[in-house]
């Protein structure tokens, strides 16, 4: 699995493992980490000081921004109905269009959490692990759940 001479890393750019991931046509900032068994695809952009943890997908057409988690094993998804053929052929990439998702700065996503196509997770907002994100998410809110719902609106106001 290698990294394509199509990436620009940032300085201080950290692959611990580097032959054991994806990475392609994508853009990572500076101080970034990237776990092992990960995949980025092209046109994905990953702002500075993200944590992108292991055996994470982060396909062709989102947009992470600083300061972002995302925990082991997140999946994002660019196609709301995917398919394989049209009629008596394989599909290609004229046959569909990216629909593009943005995590915006400072957010957490747990392990296991599968974020469909088209939404904005907010600022410093929180999913949990296994979440199903199939809508917006708004800023410093926290969800769970399968699909996510809200469970707390301000998380920032409920810390000790």
């Amino acid at each position: 699995m290698p990294i394509s001479p199509t990436v620009l890393l940032a300085e201080g750019v950290i692959i611990h493992h580097p032959e054991l991931v994806n990475l392609y046509g994508c853009s990572v900032g500076e101080e970034t980490k990237i776990g092992a068994f990960v995949e980025i695809q092209k046109r994905a952009c990953i702002g500075r000081r993200c944590k992108i943890s292991s055996h994470s997908f982060v396909c062709e057409g989102v947009t992470i921004e600083d300061e972002v988690f995302v925990g082991h094993g997140v999946v994002f998804i660019n196609d709301r109905y995917p398919r394989a053929a049209i009629g008596d052929r394989l599909q290609t990439d004229q046959d569909w269009s990216v629909i593009g998702t943005v995590v915006k700065r400072g957010a957490s996503i747990g392990s296991g959490a599968v974020i469909l196509c088209g939404v904005t997770i907010g600022e410093e907002a929180q999913i949990g692990a296994g979440a199903v994100v199939t809508h917006d998410v708004p800023p410093r809110a926290t969800v769970t759940g399968v699909p996510a719902r809200v469970a707390v609106v301000n998380h920032r106001e409920h810390r000790a």
